[in-house]
């Protein structure tokens, strides 16, 4: 009840600067004035105003908005926690799930040559610029770097 008299009295002190200056000949203010006026009584026709003072003095509404807002920073949580983690979002877990079903290649999608072929005669041949000369060497000089990187990490 007082909302709506309150209401009422903003719109016609609205209209009544609306008509003092159009009589100063400013129209276009004067219509903008006007309408702005008749927003406060339309919303009390309309009933908006009374939905409103409901929301604002009932607890258990405001008790369901701070629900939503929980609701809101467990989702951001969750989502960071994700990011952090490295999971990513849905389409990049899927991905990798279906790599991981495909199997390990042997081969990178775009080379020409299997990556598992030349890799230390390349480095030495490039290193050194000699061929290779004999018996190739043993196998536990091949696994001489991932020996020493399980002993930095004390494995």
């Amino acid at each position: 009840m007082l909302t709506s008299t309150v209401c009422a009295a903003v719109s016609a002190a609205g209209l009544a600067i609306a008509a003092l200056t159009a009589y100063r000949k400013r129209f276009l203010a004067a219509t903008r004035i006007a309408a702005y006026s008749l927003i406060p009584i339309g919303l009390v026709m309309t009933g908006v105003i009374d939905w409103v003072t409901n929301v604002v003095f009932k607890p258990t509404v405001w008790a369901g908005f701070g629900l939503l807002a929980l609701s809101v920073v467990l989702f951001m949580i969750t989502r960071r926690v994700e990011r952090r983690r490295g999971l990513g979002g849905r389409k990049e877990r899927k991905a990798a799930k279906a790599a991981k079903a495909a199997g390990p290649d042997a081969v990178a999608p775009a080379a020409s040559v299997p990556s598992l072929g030349a890799g230390r005669e390349v480095e030495r041949s490039a290193a050194g610029g000699k061929a290779r000369q004999g018996k190739e060497s043993a196998p536990k000089d091949d696994f001489s770097d991932i020996e020493a990187i399980l002993k930095k990490h004390g494995i």
